[in-house]
């Protein structure tokens, strides 16, 4: 029975009778976790209302009003919350190890040390590995972690080992090689990265656009290119291509808005052209005399990427919620901004079963308070925003359990526990 179709027809008999058969069926499921009462936002769906949602074996069962208790294992009240899908960092390092540096290094962090506190279910690592790490970074890492890791392979085959090897020698960039490793982990790999590369021959950038082209993914542009200028970058990228640290602010690459506060018309025409732009905050990679300026001239992120490491948590950029608020107190609107940090990025890495709330898909879902109040936010150049309305995460599901529940709403009371 196509119960939506019937729906449709508008009669108030066959409603009410498609109402009770869409109840009947959630009761005689198994819930393990209905969420009641919050606002849902899942722009896959068109969803933007009161609803509840029934999660059962790791999976989303039902979004509907008033879906019955009867029967489910475990309530939660959210009213006055948003619910939103687990929301989607595509900007990241988690290639953790014993080596300086970010592969396989300190300067890279454990995703779930980070990513749950802050509404994250999925990571995508920018490039840390190349074909020739990839291997361990999946063995130790991706398949180690209850945060969904993903990555971009890097272009050039160590990954980022902190040597100029990655940057410089034309002999580290082994486009066969790297091409088997997208193919035999294709579940993993959703892009190719170029970036930290300070020669003068474009072959490393164009191959690795290819590379990624030809897979049907996209190619993910760092920083720290220094040879060409920024305009001739986004020359070089196609439609579905993305440009992270969009809104830095350094001497090594030509800012999106020019020194008269306007973002380049060659900006403009790029997004016209379908490239994507995503913040990549990390350290230094986010300036509000970029950010708001290009959002008040329509260049507002399509992906709040964080570059997550381990000074990047512990400065400007705090977590991806953080980021997402100052983007609340810059002016986007809520719905617009869980939008992007969900279902645009799992469209931008071309991962469509992720950052939905559509039934039968994976019960990754971020429970969000917005809290009111006076806080300040900073940037990568220690200047700070103030603002009035924060994001707070205070539920985490990931594939159906609960992994952060920041004040205890599906916790039993401890005094129940002596009965």
């Amino acid at each position: 029975m196509n119960i939506n179709k019937i729906i449709l027809t508008g009669r108030s008999g066959i409603f009410a009778i498609c109402l009770s058969v869409s109840a009947q069926f959630v009761s005689a499921q198994e819930i393990d976790i209905l969420l009641k009462g919050g606002h849902v936002i899942d722009a896959k769906n068109k969803i933007n209302a009161k609803m509840d949602i029934a999660v059962s074996n790791g999976k989303i069962l039902k979004v509907a009003p008033n879906i019955p208790v009867a029967g489910a294992k475990k309530v939660v009240d959210l009213s006055g919350m948003y619910v939103t899908p687990g929301l989607i960092d595509i900007h990241t390092h988690v290639f953790t190890g014993p080596n300086a540096g970010f592969g396989h290094g300190s300067s890279s962090v454990k995703p779930d040390d980070f990513t749950f506190r802050a509404g994250i279910t999925t990571v995508v690592d920018a490039g840390t590995s190349g074909y020739k790490t990839f291997p361990l970074f999946k063995e130790q890492i991706i398949d180690r972690s209850r945060t969904r890791v993903l990555a971009y392979l890097n272009a050039f085959a160590p990954g980022m080992m902190g040597t100029a090897t990655e940057q410089e020698d034309m002999k580290a960039l082994e486009i066969e090689k790297a091409d088997e490793a997208i193919k035999k982990y294709s579940d993993n790999i959703v892009g190719v990265k170029i970036g930290h590369y300070s020669g003068k021959d474009w072959k490393p950038f164009d191959e690795a656009a290819a590379l990624a082209h030809e897979n049907n993914r996209p190619l993910f542009v760092e920083c720290h290119i220094t040879a060409f200028s920024l305009e001739d970058q986004l020359k070089h990228m196609k439609a579905g291509d993305i440009l992270t640290h969009a809104y830095e602010n350094v001497s090594e690459r030509m800012p999106v808005v020019d020194e008269n506060g306007k973002v380049h018309p060659f900006v403009l025409e790029a997004r016209k052209r379908g490239i994507l732009f995503d913040v990549g905050h990390g350290g230094v990679g986010f300036w509000f005399n970029q950010g708001i300026p290009a959002v008040k001239q329509g260049l507002a992120p399509d992906t709040f990427g964080t570059d997550m490491h381990h000074n990047s948590v512990n400065s400007g950029m705090k977590d991806m919620l953080n980021l997402m608020s100052k983007y609340l107190n810059m002016g986007m609107q809520t719905e617009d901004i869980i939008e992007r940090a969900s279902w645009g990025a799992a469209n931008a890495i071309k991962r469509p079963d992720l950052g939905n709330l559509s039934e039968g898909s994976v019960a990754d879902i971020a429970v969000i308070k917005v809290l009111d109040g006076k806080f300040g936010f900073l940037d990568a150049g220690g200047f700070k925003l103030e603002g009035n309305k924060k994001f707070q995460a205070e539920m985490t599901i990931r594939a159906g359990r609960i992994v952060w529940d920041l004040n205890g709403m599906a916790g039993v009371p401890w005094s129940k526990a002596l009965k």
